[in-house]
């Protein structure tokens, strides 16, 4: 059935490069109109490879494809009065601007960002910039790998060290535009929520994003395990990044050359492994958990060091593998085990499979010019009411230039009725943007509690549900022994509580929430969770698909209560499909979604994958968009709606590019390990510096930023070498270009070279780590990238601040409740009483009972 997508009627500008056109990518996506506006000739994007047919072409370029999909092009000369007149006129006609120029575009219609708002008071415009409007490192020039390092992505992802302990490989970027995916996403989660606002205030806002520091807030237990007990982690092979290297990969090579993910070695995975390896006669000397194992024990990846006896247990997993193809591979029958096997999909296998094509996350798109369709990455999830957008194939230039955008404007939808309460403000005094929204949290582990994170510091009261013989993820980046003071003095990692209150981890997903423990099992408790569905605007959880209906609280139930609920469900693949009752985790995702096979050095070598759960944080981003979303629907057109939302799908949608080449040209992805994938740059790489595991990214698009890098490392003579005279000379003679950049690398500090390089107009950054974003980044520090809260238990700590900045509704990590994450049932009394109206006796009386 076919439906519109939640931004329907919504129109945008967009004046963006590679930085934002993801945004837009998205906002289309979601149903908004969006006009590209193009310089004559096009966009310069249009000249990134590939190209349709391996020729240049403007109009044939697969990444403009790929994320200009949907749009509507104009092209206008705004050194021209006409072009700037043109535009202006088409602002008028417009909710959204989306602006990646860093002021140009300012300068060219001579109005600074007050003017702008003053003349468009209703125009919600969304900037991204590469480091921000002010600071040290504002001026700095990115890119893609520029970005992944300095935001210590790179740090987390690569290879495991030498025998002497040493790292012999530099980090690794995995591949591709993930920077700007990062940023765009959330940028995305701001524009939703200035568009909830301005239904009820009618005006628009200024929301900035800075790749920076969106980027740095992406890695997973790095930042935490820092901020907590100065603990620095190790990047390892295709797993996450842990604080002792493990010697055993948790991937396992078939007789064919291919992977498979074959994840957890806890005594829950151990009791499921021991009897699958009997049926095949291959369990060696595995021996099942003792009787008094722990098998309900659930850790977050990467959390927990790996022992011997761990190690051994992957081993004889992986002769197992290497006695089977990757056809042959029996990994449905071990997920039907309970074991969390996946395998290491390569992009395009993606677009075959069934499961996607019968949930509409690759969608067949026909080009007119070529004769035939073509396939991409179109959705996120599934909705009863609305729908991701495939769209038309990107614009040809100029293709819209007469009519700008389609037809009559849609008029705006009219105010929501104020609150007769007094709006409460955030800490920073300012109203918050989701003001008066409910949500019932049935959320854990990253990817769906990440996603309400995002709305609790918008504003909305998260009322987080847990039980505890299944609650959330607790254990991990622990407060230290000590605590604040402890680690203010400390000079090495320090041991940590054991206190399930007190993770640091936990803190950060969860801050600015409300904590409830509840037991919808007992019928009293079920009781409770309905009646709070009659006073919540959403149900949200990340369960696996069908957990919540069994319970009796699935969507049907939540519709008869309040019917226009909104269900937002997050599961591995989505429950709609084949797949819905496949175990997942965030490695698995990115093994099935295609993500960890693209990242790493070119084949035979293994793939690199991630070194943390990048698909968590893509999946919360997509999850707090769904709720976003959905509440901006609803207060349209009245309608609430069901969404079924999959991790591995909000991997899939980043894998568009690859799968598009792949149908377009035929070409299956191949890896290039920190080499621009498309040949847009060389140098390209992350160069070893002085000192230890010191390395520095650098990024070189045209011959003047290669003769700056060859004036700065003071070798004139590199710049007319013939090898190297041009990009193409460049690309065909990489392997001796690294060798001379290294050699003068190799004895830079590596923040020094960053500083000369970046003064001359060279993109570089340093493969930062934890510890260099915390205590060494002045332009972090100036963006305020991280806020102190305050835990009932766990004390004064900082976590990481939403990246986005709204101007007129900023958005507060404490959320209303002004605060970091709550202990077990810390809001009981709250919800139950104040909430509920019962007294303190039958509160007392649902804690003997096994409610609450």
């Amino acid at each position: 059935m076919d439906a519109p997508g939640m931004l329907a009627g919504l129109r945008v500008i967009e004046f963006a490069d590679e930085t934002a056109e993801y945004c837009g990518l998205l906002l289309a996506g979601l149903g908004a109109e969006v006009l590209k506006i193009e310089p004559p000739g096009g966009s310069p994007t249009r000249g990134i490879a590939p190209f349709w047919q391996d020729r240049p072409d403007p109009e044939g370029s697969l990444y403009f494809w790929a994320y200009n999909r949907g749009k509507r092009s104009a092209v206008l000369d705004l050194e021209a009065a006409g072009g700037r007149d043109r535009l202006l006129d088409l602002l008028g006609e417009a909710d959204i601007l989306l602006d990646s120029s860093r002021g140009r575009l300012n300068q060219v219609l001579a109005l600074d960002r007050a003017a702008l708002a003053a003349r468009f008071p209703a125009l919600v415009v969304a900037r991204m910039t590469p480091f921000g409007d002010d600071g040290p490192w504002s001026a700095f020039k990115g890119s893609d790998l520029v970005h992944l390092a300095l935001g210590g992505v790179m740090m987390n992802c690569g290879y495991d060290p030498d025998l002497a302990g040493r790292y012999d490989l530099p980090p690794i970027a995995p591949q591709m535009w993930h920077a700007y995916h990062i940023a765009g996403e959330q940028l995305v989660i701001g524009i939703l929520a200035a568009l909830i606002d301005r239904l009820a205030s009618g005006q628009g806002q200024d929301v900035a994003c800075a790749v920076h520091e969106a980027v740095s807030k992406n890695t997973e237990l790095d930042l935490m395990s820092w901020v907590m007990r100065r603990a620095p982690l190790l990047r390892q092979t295709c797993r996450h990044a842990t604080e002792a290297v493990s010697r055993v990969p948790n991937v396992s090579h078939t007789k064919d050359g291919r992977w498979y993910m074959t994840w957890g070695v806890g005594a829950r995975d151990k009791a499921n492994l021991v009897p699958f390896l009997k049926r095949y006669d291959m369990a060696a000397d595995l021996k099942p958990p003792g009787a008094d194992a722990d098998l309900n024990a659930r850790s977050v990846p990467g959390s927990s060091v790996g022992d011997e006896a761990g190690a051994h247990t992957l081993e004889v997993v992986q002769r197992f593998v290497r006695a089977t193809t990757y056809a042959t591979t029996p990994w449905k029958e071990a997920q039907a085990a309970g074991l969390l096997w996946a395998p290491l999909r390569k992009p395009h296998e993606n677009a075959q499979d069934e499961h996607w094509l019968k949930r509409g996350t690759v969608s067949d798109i026909v080009h007119p010019e070529a004769g035939r369709s073509f396939q991409y990455a179109t959705g996120k999830w599934l909705s009863s009411e609305t729908r991701w957008q495939a769209g038309r194939p990107a614009p040809r230039i100029g293709e819209h230039t007469q009519e700008g955008f389609a037809g009559a404007r849609p008029p705006r939808p009219d105010k929501v009725p104020a609150s007769p309460r007094p709006p409460v403000l955030s800490a920073r005094a300012k109203p918050f943007a989701l003001q008066g929204v409910r949500i019932l949290d049935f959320s854990w582990f990253l990817a769906s509690a990440g996603g309400t994170r995002f709305a609790a510091a918008l504003g909305a009261e998260c009322l987080k549900v847990e039980w505890k013989e299944n609650p959330d993820t607790r254990l991990a980046a622990m407060a230290p022994v000590g605590g604040r003071a402890a680690r203010e003095a400390a000079t090495a990692p320090l041991p940590g509580v054991d206190d399930p209150d007190m993770g640091g981890q936990y803190n950060n997903k969860n801050a600015g929430k409300r904590g409830i423990s509840l037991n919808i099992r007992h019928p009293k408790g079920l009781d409770i969770a309905r009646r709070l569905v009659a006073l919540s605007d959403v149900v949200a959880e990340g369960f696996s698909p069908g957990v919540l209906d069994r319970l009796g609280l699935g969507y049907e139930v939540q519709r008869a209560i309040r019917p226009d609920i909104i269900y937002v469900q997050q599961s591995g693949m989505g429950s709609y499909g084949t797949y819905g009752r496949l175990r997942t985790v965030g490695p698995i995702a990115a093994s099935f979604a295609g993500t960890n096979d693209m990242s790493g050095l070119p084949e035979p070598a293994m793939p690199a994958g991630w070194g943390y759960s990048y698909l968590d944080w893509m999946g919360a981003y997509g999850f707090a968009q769904a709720i976003l979303g959905s509440l901006y629907h609803r207060a349209v057109t009245g309608r609430g709606q069901r969404i079924d939302a999959s991790q591995c799908e909000a991997g899939i949608f980043l894998c568009s590019q690859a799968i598009l080449e792949w149908s377009a040209n035929g070409k299956v992805w191949q890896r290039s390990g920190n080499r621009s994938p498309g040949g847009h740059a060389a140098p390209h790489g992350a160069y070893r510096c002085r000192g230890e595991d010191r390395w520095l990214a650098i990024s070189c698009f045209d011959d003047a930023e290669w003769q700056a890098l060859a004036c700065v490392a003071g070798h004139g003579e590199w710049a007319t070498d013939p090898r190297f005279l041009s990009l193409d000379a460049r690309l065909g003679h990489q392997d001796e270009l690294d060798a001379l950049v290294s050699g003068w690398t190799q004895g830079l500090d590596a923040y020094d070279g960053m500083a000369r390089l970046q003064a001359a107009g060279v993109p570089a950054g340093v493969c930062q780590t934890a510890e260099d974003r915390c205590d060494r980044d002045p332009q972090l520090a100036a963006l305020a990238w991280l806020t102190e809260v305050d835990g009932t238990k766990i004390g004064r700590w900082p976590v990481a601040e939403i990246p986005v900045k709204l101007d007129r509704t900023p958005a507060h990590v404490g959320g209303p409740v002004d605060r970091g994450a709550p202990c077990y049932g810390e809001d009981n009394d709250y919800v139950l009483g104040e909430l509920l109206g019962h007294t303190t006796a039958e509160i007392r009386s649902f804690e003997a009972e096994g409610v609450i």
